[in-house]
């Protein structure tokens, strides 16, 4: 068996890692897939030529590029059973937090906590591809994904329009008790997430690798609301929760754009 190592330079979240287990889904020399997420490399374990595998790595345009492929005698893998329980967990989690805050934000009229809402329920995505996908086709992912995405797309266009429309017309200001009460509650909620994959007994294995550095951006983004719900009160504007509100569905989209490319 060979073992090829590379360099996706564009690798850094679950998205990316999907993108490119399902681009190699259905190469039949592959045994093992690895991913590092935070060193940005990939370790194939396969039988046979890398050319196939490495023409599909860059077709994906991540700035994959082989470093090395040489000789190994592994032929065992180690697949911890708990890691889709943990990832279970946490796409729970996400997707409970989009609720609350969706409801929330709707309520208080806070642009703030429903564009971070949203980002939650693209986590919930991104988790759930993988996990729903598990033993399904090649076909089925890709259309999950594509639903997915589209359904993302259409929401955040929706918040941006109505983010647009609150520049323009006077509205209630949104309220900034519910928006910092709500989000601190958020941030307890992936600090929780954090915590259950630090204390994992696995936390080198790529999911949790790649859901801790997702967590940790939720954080910074909670804490973002936060901050605007302080400046709502102390400004006695709108401006900081429609300018949060904006960062997020910027990176929402971002996120739809990565889940999209999953369907292709």
């Amino acid at each position: 068996m060979n073992k090829s190592i590379f360099e996706i330079t564009k690798m850094d979240c679950p998205s990316e890692e999907n993108l490119i287990r399902m681009k190699l889904d259905g190469i039949s020399n592959i045994a093992n897939l690895t991913f590092d997420i935070p060193n940005r490399k990939l370790t194939v374990f396969h039988n046979g030529e890398i050319d196939q595998i490495e023409k599909s790595i860059i077709e994906l345009n991540l700035g994959g590029k082989k470093i090395s492929t040489k000789k190994t005698y592994q032929t065992e893998f180690n697949e911890n059973s708990n890691q889709k329980k943990l990832l279970w967990t946490i796409l729970l989690i996400n997707f409970a937090f989009f609720l609350i805050e969706m409801t929330t934000g709707i309520i208080s009229k806070s642009m703030g906590l429903v564009a971070d809402s949203l980002d939650m329920l693209a986590d919930s995505f991104v988790y759930g591809i993988s996990l729903f996908a598990v033993g399904g086709t090649l076909t089925r992912k890709k259309r999950i994904a594509k639903l997915a995405g589209y359904f993302q797309i259409i929401l955040a266009v929706i918040g941006f329009s109505e983010v647009l429309r609150r520049f323009i017309v006077d509205e209630k200001l949104p309220d900034f008790s519910t928006m910092i009460i709500v989000s601190v509650f958020a941030l307890i909620a992936n600090g929780i997430c954090l915590y259950i994959l630090q204390k994992s007994n696995n936390k080198e294995e790529a999911h949790l690798k790649a859901s801790m550095i997702f967590t940790s951006n939720d954080v910074i983004i909670n804490f973002g609301v936060i901050i605007a719900g302080l400046l709502v009160n102390w400004l006695n504007s709108s401006t900081p929760d429609l300018i949060i509100g904006t960062i997020v569905f910027v990176l929402v989209i971002q996120g739809a754009f990565r889940i999209l490319k999953l369907g292709k």
